[in-house]
């Protein structure tokens, strides 16, 4: 190799040298933490350390459900029953289980129409002010621990009909119920003569096809009647006949029989119009009459007292009652045992509120007032005492929206959520679903404005036709 060459190979590897060597002072330095960590490699099941300058990761949170909503540990219960008497009377039965005495108020609601006779353990009969109930009878009770307590009650109710009366046991705030009962007198069952049919004769489809039968069978034989009178009378002119000789009655000895002449074609005889008129008229009233008595008959065993039908989007039907009945719809079953109303703050979140649909059926979605508002959430307050019980095997959710009060004008208010919140001890029932079988008693808020609402409309899903409450 020259000698020019070799010197300019060397020179290139002297300055390649010295660029390197220029350039390792700029590397960056090792981390102090990786310094002092161990050589082995790191646990099985633990996360490697974050580089220099990188935040750490946060801690994996495991997502969950809400838990279901089940009915906290009461140390009080209520069981109402009806009595045996002529009268509508019931029997209260208010149990303390828990270990110490629980101080409590227990309200039973009167049915419209009715007021209390007798009334023991110092109960008071009253109406509360701005309450829609025709009235209540109240107890203030001090319930020892491990002890029952037996009310008794009589009303005074129109007689022949069935009547309900529900009772709950308050807290010591009036408004958090610790459980409720219900019960429906019913009248001692009188015995009845057996009534048996009418006879065949009285019966109005059989009247009138017998009088369309006999005129049919009457027009008939005056027909008959009628063409065998034309048809008689004396012989007409060429009628066959034969002639006997002159002075011989028996025809002998004739020469010259008269030969027979064809009789005449006769006109075909039809029924006279003053006949079939009649009897045709006749015929189509019985036929008429039957088939609109068979009708009412038909429309008159229906029942629409209870149930209403819906249209086919909706599962189930929309049934209706009042207080204290328990109502079931596809999957809860409602039991509103108290509806009370007293005036409510003048300021707050006003209620959605909207526009009555048909029965059975929501109506249209309505508009939420804005906080700080003045509107219909600030006028009145109206609670009502819900018992829900789920009798599907599954968790069922439900929403307050679903939850409505009927105005008397035909308008709606849905649930005062934050108003049920604080009924409820700050507690949001609609943020969990309702346990499969149980039953829990809550208090639900309406914001109604200045009047009171008339029906209540309960639904556990937005398909469900729901139930609808009579407010008396």
């Amino acid at each position: 190799m020259p000698a020019s060459r070799r010197h300019h190979r060397t020179l290139a590897v002297i300055v390649n040298c010295l660029g390197v060597l220029a350039a390792v002072p700029g590397l960056p330095g090792p981390a102090p933490e990786a310094a002092a960590a161990p050589a082995h490699p790191a646990a099985v099941g633990t996360a490697p350390a974050a580089p220099s300058g990188m935040p750490a990761a946060p801690p994996a949170v495991p997502t969950s459900s809400p838990p279901p909503l089940r009915a906290a540990p009461s140390p009080v219960t209520v069981a109402v029953a009806p009595a045996g008497t002529p009268a509508p009377g019931y029997r209260i039965n208010i149990r303390n289980t828990g270990d110490t005495p629980v101080d409590t108020t227990v309200r039973q609601e009167l049915p419209p129409g009715s007021s209390a006779t007798t009334v023991t353990a110092g109960g008071r009969a009253s109406r509360p002010a701005g309450a829609t109930t025709a009235g209540e009878v109240t107890w203030q009770l001090k319930l020892p621990a491990h002890s029952t307590t037996t009310l008794h009650t009589a009303l005074s109710a129109p007689a022949g009909r069935p009547v309900t009366a529900p009772a709950c046991a308050y807290g010591t705030d009036g408004t958090r119920p610790y459980d409720c009962g219900t019960a429906t007198w019913q009248a001692a069952a009188v015995p009845v003569a057996k009534v048996s049919a009418a006879p065949a004769w009285r019966r109005p489809p059989v009247l009138l096809a017998a009088l369309a039968a006999l005129l049919v069978v009457t027009g008939g034989v005056l027909w008959w009647w009628l063409r065998r009178r034309r048809s008689g009378g004396p012989a007409r002119p060429g009628t066959p006949t034969t002639a006997g000789g002159a002075g011989d009655p028996a025809g002998h000895g004739a020469v010259y029989p008269r030969p027979a002449m064809p009789a005449p074609g006769g006109r075909r005889r039809t029924p006279s119009v003053w006949l079939v008129v009649p009897v045709s008229a006749a015929v189509l009233a019985g036929v008429v009459g039957a088939g609109a008595w068979t009708a009412t008959q038909r429309v008159a065993a229906i029942d629409t007292a209870k149930k209403q039908p819906t249209s086919g989007a909706w599962q189930g039907q929309s049934v209706t009652g009042g207080l204290g009945e328990p109502l079931r719809e596809s999957a809860f079953e409602f039991t509103v045992y108290r509806v009370a109303c007293a005036p409510g703050p003048t300021t707050g979140t006003a209620g959605t509120t909207g526009s009555a649909g048909p029965t059975g059926t929501p109506g249209p979605a309505g508009t939420a007032g804005a906080p700080g508002t003045t509107g219909a959430a600030g006028g009145r307050q109206c609670q009502a005492t819900v018992g829900v019980r789920n009798l599907t095997p599954e968790e069922q959710t439900w929403h307050g929206q679903l939850q409505r009060a009927y105005l008397p004008g035909g308008n709606w208010v849905s649930t005062d959520e934050d108003a049920t919140r604080l009924a409820n001890l700050g507690r949001d029932v609609f943020a969990q679903p309702v346990a499969a079988g149980t039953r829990v008693v809550l208090p639900l808020v309406f914001s109604t404005g200045s009047t009171p609402p008339r029906q209540l409309e309960l639904r556990s899903g937005v398909f469900s036709a729901g139930v609808r409450v009579d407010v008396p």
